[in-house]
């Protein structure tokens, strides 16, 4: 799940370029994380994570399989909880989560998903950065990017895979490119409330 760094742009408000896609994903779904509860699933050196805390979250669970990578700034915040050295395929979280992003190179969303789905509350919802050239058939990519118009194809797939207990409120291209050049989307998911139940049961 490590990923390859990303330039940090001169000017970037956050710890790590991260922090300026996921700024644009809140903004573009209009998502306000003032006093949640989150996890920054895949956090490396915290761009996401420092994204939330400026935009106000109560506490960011930071979780991700290297270890001294996340900035100092964060991992000596009081509302940032380090989980290092620990594969999010595997974890649960110490409470369920209002907020989830995620961010897990390779892992395709088929895996990552259902994952996330149970550390959401109900009603929760979860912002997962997908990278399709990890989606799609090796010979589909042309020297590892994979070209534009198979794009809507892999889009399509995630969407097929995507666990019943979530359902999707919207995609978005991300304005920045990832590693070698390969686009990215977001997809924004909420988990399905507890149907409450019918009178006379119980």
């Amino acid at each position: 799940m490590k990923r390859a760094k990303s330039k940090r742009p001169k000017d970037c408000p956050f710890v790590g370029k991260g922090g300026l896609k996921l700024q644009f994903a809140l903004e573009h779904f209009g998502v306000d994380v003032r006093g949640l509860v989150c996890a920054d699933l895949g956090c490396n050196v915290g761009g996401f994570t420092d994204c939330l805390i400026q935009n106000g979250a109560a506490k960011v669970y930071s979780v991700d399989t290297s270890y001294g990578l996340l900035a100092w700034k964060l991992r000596t915040d009081p509302r940032v909880v380090v989980f290092e050295r620990t594969n999010v395929l595997h974890w649960t979280p110490p409470e369920k989560l209002d907020f989830v992003v995620s961010d897990l190179g390779w892992t395709r969303q088929e895996k990552a998903l259902p994952v996330i789905a149970e550390m959401l509350k109900p009603e929760g919802r979860a912002l997962s950065l997908v990278k399709p050239q990890y989606q799609a058939p090796d010979d589909w990519l042309a020297r590892n990017v994979l070209p534009e118009e198979r794009i809507p194809e892999v889009m399509e797939l995630v969407r097929s895979q995507t666990p019943k207990e979530l359902e999707i409120l919207g995609e978005a291209r991300s304005p920045y490119l990832g590693h070698g050049g390969n686009a990215e989307v977001w997809l924004l998911v909420t988990r399905e409330s507890v149907p409450s139940p019918r009178e006379g049961e119980g």
